[in-house]
């Protein structure tokens, strides 16, 4: 078998099996002897564990398998976790991450995990002497096994018919009870090799557990299989037992049909007269309505495991074929309305409706909620306090809002940094903060949510706040800024200088911060996303740094404009109205070109000039078409000769000779199959 096809796999749910024992271990430290949590911890252990030994990276396995062992103890309640356990946990965690990237990069780098071992295996012999649980907990397990090995499967009533049917053929049903060797590392796999072996025997109709739990490896050291077979019971045992790591099987013959519980009740229910037997159909409604919320959850469980794995190449190109289809139907449109085809424009509309909605599937198909990246940040916050010596309270809100996959990737890094920053700068040392009245556990903040056309993700914390004379007086020290900008700006300005690159009010270079890089970063990746950040702030309350990202990247609505021959696009969801003004409206403030829109001054930009378009057409010098945009909280004005109209435009690459073009944001292609550049409104500055 190659196992390089399921590589892809072994990697993506290693790191979520990863995901769910970094959330778990900071749940155990909250409440150590919580059972739930432990068994989940146990469970994603277990499940690296068989994954990492199928394909064959044994240090994974070993590492895991070691876990197991002082994870065991701790859900007998034979240990208790403190610190000292939950640390050497999430070292082996990280180790971990290490080791299963290490398989995704194809690195020779090796990683000594003996110390790792020696400490968990001293643990599990009680060396460092771990608080001890009060009683170990009843090995309920064992229990229900032995159940299981006594009791008859259960049949439904499709399944007791194939076995009848079978019977009057001549065949035998057998229930073959299967144990494997306690400790065997490949449970699946044995299981899978059982099944394989029966099959050539006979028909397998049902295992308890399921097909599923067998290959999560959700079942202890044993299960059971029902098999219709024409061998006998001997050679069944004998086939099965060869085997490797089978301990012990058992084969039985399957109980008599017409005496099961289902036969009896049904026998029972039509032999009966109906009055005497009043009552036991109202027993059965009872039952009926019983069971439905037991039920309805189940089908809920079974339809939100019904996904598929697709890689996000394919999602780009199903993507990228909607958007052609996107511009096809915009040059179809042009068609029927130039050649006024009736017939065409009404199937047009049919069409339009269906590109929409088949849009919405895909835009919907890519969309993942920013818990994916949310979740790995209290990890983070836990080890950054801790080295700092600050005592901190992350707050999440809003994991469960969607942004488009590509976007999901990119904001991981500015988000780091701001959440460090936030740290590092705005919260204070416990001390200093009871010395100011506050609560010495500092709080800070990872906000998401849906505003319009836009997602909203917000890092807020209660920590000094940014002072806006130290950051203009870093900021002239720097040589960024000259004495009498600084003096000119406001102070919700002046803040916004932390934005600067190499701007850093860190005395000392730190791991944590300092070199001035950070916030840079951030502004950087988020405008190339086509969002924008901004920075609110109040001495001694704290600050909030606020990042606004497009829902998706590839398909928007934007309004074409015209600047002499050329059509451009502006994003629609930057603009806030279209106004007409005349000439005498224009006021020059110094140097800057301004007009007087309800009370507030707004900058005016020429797009001619701006983008240096040649000047062969004739103005109607008389009326002036302006776009009103925003950026962040600022507005501006854009000058254009003609406004054709609103429409829905695919966003296309500028490619890497093109890339880094300030006010170009891409490009689109327009119906009638012109290329129209889509302008960057947030760098539309004179």
């Amino acid at each position: 078998m190659d196992i390089n096809q399921y590589m892809g796999m072994f990697l993506e749910e290693s790191r979520e099996h990863l995901q769910t024992l970094n959330n778990c271990l900071l749940d155990l430290e909250n409440d150590p002897g919580s059972l739930a949590v432990l068994d989940e911890i146990f469970r994603s252990a277990h499940t690296i564990k068989g994954m990492s030994a199928t394909m064959g990276f044994t240090t994974i396995a070993e590492l895991t398998h070691e876990m197991e062992n002082v994870l065991d103890l701790l859900r007998k309640g034979t240990l208790l976790a403190n610190d000292d356990i939950t640390d050497i946990l999430f070292k082996c965690v990280d180790t971990l991450e290490q080791l299963v990237e290490n398989v995704a990069s194809n690195s020779d780098v090796t990683i000594d995990i003996k110390p790792l071992i020696s400490k968990l295996s001293a643990i599990a012999k009680g060396e460092p002497s771990p608080a001890v649980a009060k009683q170990p907990v009843p090995p309920v397990v064992t229990q229900e096994k032995e159940n299981i090995d006594v009791a008859a499967i259960k049949l439904d009533e499709t399944e007791i018919n194939v076995v009848k049917a079978a019977k009057k053929q001549g065949l035998e049903c057998y229930e073959v009870h299967i144990s494997l060797r306690e400790g065997c590392l490949l449970k699946s796999a044995r299981a899978y090799m059982v099944m394989n072996a029966l099959e050539e025997l006979g028909e397998v109709i049902k295992s308890v557990p399921a097909v599923e739990e067998l290959e999560k490896e959700n079942f202890d050291y044993s299960f059971q299989v029902l098999i219709l077979t024409g061998v006998d019971d001997e050679k069944i045992e004998t086939t099965v037992t060869n085997i490797s790591e089978v301990e012990k099987v058992t084969v039985i013959p399957s109980p008599i049909l017409p005496d099961t519980a289902q036969d009896a009740a049904k026998t029972a229910t039509d032999t009966q007269p109906a009055s005497p037997a009043a009552g036991k159909p109202e027993k059965k409604m009872a039952d009926k309505h019983e069971k439905p919320a037991a039920n309805e959850h189940n089908d809920k469980k079974l339809k939100g495991g019904q996904s598929v794995r697709v890689d996000i190449d394919k999602l780009d190109s199903l993507l990228n074929l909607v958007g052609e289809l996107v511009i096809n139907k915009t040059r179809l449109e042009q068609i029927g309305l130039t050649h006024r085809l009736t017939d065409l424009v009404e199937t047009i509309e049919q069409m339009d409706r269906v590109t929409t909605d088949l849009q919405t599937v895909v835009m919907k198909v890519r969309m993942v909620p920013v818990g994916q990246v949310f979740n790995r940040f209290p990890r983070m916050v836990r080890d950054l306090s801790r080295e700092l010596n600050k005592e901190i309270n992350l707050i999440i809100q809003g994991e469960e809002t969607e942004l488009d996959r590509t976007v999901i990737d990119e904001i991981g890094d500015p988000l780091v940094h701001l959440l460090r920053n936030s740290i590092d700068h705005g919260i204070e040392h416990p001390d200093e903060r009871q010395a100011k009245g506050k609560n010495p556990v500092g709080e800070v903040r990872l906000i998401a949510r849906h505003e319009g056309n836009n997602v909203i993700i917000m890092v807020e914390d209660d920590g000094k706040g940014i002072n806006a004379d130290v950051i203009k007086q870093k900021a002239v020290e720097k040589g960024m800024i000259t004495q009498a900008e600084a003096d000119k700006l406001e102070p919700n300005e002046a803040v916004r200088l932390v934005f600067l690159p190499g701007f850093s009010t860190a005395e000392t270079v730190t791991d944590v911060s300092g070199r001035g890089v950070g916030m840079d970063a951030v502004k950087t990746k988020i405008e190339s996303l086509g969002g924008m950040v901004d920075v609110e702030t109040k001495i001694n309350e704290g600050s909030r740094f606020k990042i606004r990202l497009p829902l998706t990247l590839a398909i928007i609505q934007a309004l074409l404009v015209k600047v002499c021959e050329e059509i451009y696009a502006i994003p629609l969801g930057a603009i806030d109205s279209t106004i007409n003004i005349t000439p005498q409206d224009i006021k020059t403030i110094q140097n800057q070109e301004a007009i007087l829109l309800r009370g507030q001054i707004i900058p005016i930009v020429r797009l001619a000039n701006m983008l240096n378009v040649p000047n062969t057409c004739q103005h109607n010098q008389e009326e002036l078409f302006v776009v009103i945009v925003h950026m962040g909280e600022h507005r501006a004005g854009i000058i254009v000769d003609t406004l054709i109209g609103q429409q829905e435009i695919v966003i296309k690459s500028m490619g890497k000779l093109l890339a880094g073009i300030k006010v170009i944001a891409g490009a689109t292609i327009l119906g009638n199959g012109q290329v129209a550049l889509i302008l960057d409104v947030g760098a539309l500055k004179q």
